[in-house]
């Protein structure tokens, strides 16, 4: 869906797991920084199980959605009637999402009885983003010099989160990169958004002038200042965790220091 739902919708997709990363990783490298496991705990699987899980949900519905609108192509790539392609604008978004299908359903199968190799989740999300920034680069937007822009400002986005995860492959669990995958993540969100407002305004009418210069300049700054939203997000979320933990800190440790010191006095009575 080319229109300003389906650009929403898109949209929330990555909003989602922006804010939920941005919560979620900083909460795990604080609890890590003070503990001495190293290994994936059996919570911590469960968790990527379950977004692997709700990104394969996501990217099916999605298929679906592109697929089988009332003006959807239903599936069918080539009309034998007209002699040509039948709605290639579905077919591309239905190419992203099933690339984010496939990647949701390694990350579910990575952490699984299977074992498949350790990095092997976040490649697939890496070749997912990839494909991605690779189909709106290509694109054909005619004339429209403001679709233009925008997307390639979106594939900025795409492309650093591609990098960002596939350096994952090699650095696992590393918070600087997990810190600029999820701001990316939450550009890319809210990004999505501000296009469906731009070209399908959700109040009907027709989108920005697309000759006007003085719109690429002002979506350009926009650009910065979405980047500096999702910045913003991850400081506010990341200083909450940071109190979160040092809430929670005090009494745990409490408690694990008076257990250590009933030990050796209950060692001591058993003699």
């Amino acid at each position: 869906m080319a229109d300003f739902l389906g650009s929403a919708l898109r949209g929330t997709f990555f909003l989602i797991f922006g804010l939920w990363w941005s919560v979620r990783y900083p909460l795990k490298y604080l609890r890590q920084r003070g503990s001495a496991e190293s290994q994936p705990s059996y919570g911590v699987r469960r968790v990527e199980v379950f977004e692997g899980a709700v990104k394969a949900f996501f990217a099916l519905a999605g298929i679906l959605a592109e697929q089988f609108v009332p003006a959807g192509p239903h599936l069918q790539l080539y009309s034998s009637t007209t002699h040509s392609w039948t709605d290639l604008t579905h077919w591309h978004y239905t190419t992203i999402y099933l690339f984010f299908l496939l990647s949701g359903i390694v990350d579910v199968v990575s952490h699984s009885p299977l074992k498949l190799p350790l990095g092997l989740d976040r490649l697939s999300l890496a070749v997912a983003l990839f494909i991605e920034g690779l189909l709106f680069c290509f694109r054909d937007y005619s004339d429209a010099a403001l679709d233009q822009h925008v997307h390639s400002l979106l594939a900025m986005a795409i492309f650093a989160g591609a990098l960002c995860a596939l350096l994952e492959v090699f650095l696992r669990d590393h918070i600087i990169l997990q810190t600029f995958r999820t701001s990316s993540f939450l550009l890319q969100g809210s990004w999505l958004w501000q296009i469906g407002f731009v070209l399908s305004p959700p109040w009907g009418g027709p989108g920005w002038d697309q000759t006007d210069r003085s719109n690429l300049t002002f979506l350009t700054m926009c650009f910065c200042w979405h980047y500096a939203g999702a910045l913003a997000v991850l400081a506010a979320n990341s200083a909450a965790s940071r109190w979160y933990v040092g809430e929670r800190g005090p009494s745990q440790h409490s408690n694990k220091s008076s257990g250590g010191a009933l030990l050796p006095e209950s060692g001591s009575d058993d003699k």
